[in-house]
């Protein structure tokens, strides 16, 4: 995987690049999260707007029992520019490489059931095909299934009406080459509010 420097996934190429999250193309448009959830129906207890955590290669375990774990990766770089774990299904033909977080709300304060999005950044050189997937307890994923990822995205599973005492997401590699992940952020939906008048 890392014979020659312009492969993405090379470790020359990823140590010196500084990398924008801003620039990540999102999985989910504003009108698709009007589309999904309205105000009334989130069971969020108090607004925050900040994320709630961010996990990534330098920042691995949040509160409680809230942490990263990753399948099969061939590089993790913590020195890099910015920091990321690449992998490539062609270097682990026999179990699929992943990312996954455990998130419990509990830690963080929140005592009732809330609706949670994970959102994970991802980049990748060509073609990639990750399988989002994720558990809720009593609640409900949305957004599992086969997600093909070509450049800076984002690859997003909410978890509704998830328990204080959490659940899971996580991507999985099915399919194509190498691919990074940097960070996977923990947030409330956005508020969507309809435009009256």
């Amino acid at each position: 995987m890392y014979e020659t420097s312009k492969e993405l996934g090379s470790r020359s190429e990823f140590d010196e690049r500084v990398i924008e999250f801003a620039d990540f193309e999102p999985d989910i448009r504003l009108e698709e999260w009007a589309e999904k959830y309205w105000v009334g129906e989130l069971v969020v207890g108090p607004i925050f707007w900040a994320p709630i955590d961010f996990l990534s290669p330098v920042h691995t375990v949040g509160k409680g029992r809230t942490n990263l774990t990753l399948i099969r990766p061939t590089i993790m770089q913590t020195d890099a520019a910015t920091p990321y774990a690449g992998f490539d299904r062609r270097e682990s033909p026999t179990r699929n490489p992943a990312a996954s977080i455990h998130f419990e709300p509990a830690a963080y304060g929140i005592t009732g059931v809330g609706t949670y999005v994970c959102t994970f950044s991802v980049e990748s050189g060509a073609p990639v095909t990750l399988n989002a997937s994720g558990y809720a307890a009593s609640g409900t994923v949305v957004g599992a299934g086969p997600r093909s990822v070509n450049g800076k995205q984002t690859v997003s599973l909410t978890l509704k009406n998830l328990p204080a005492y959490g659940g899971w997401a996580a991507i999985e590699q099915t399919a194509g080459d190498s691919w990074a992940w940097y960070t996977t952020r923990i947030s409330y939906p956005p508020l969507v509010f309809e435009q009256v008048g």
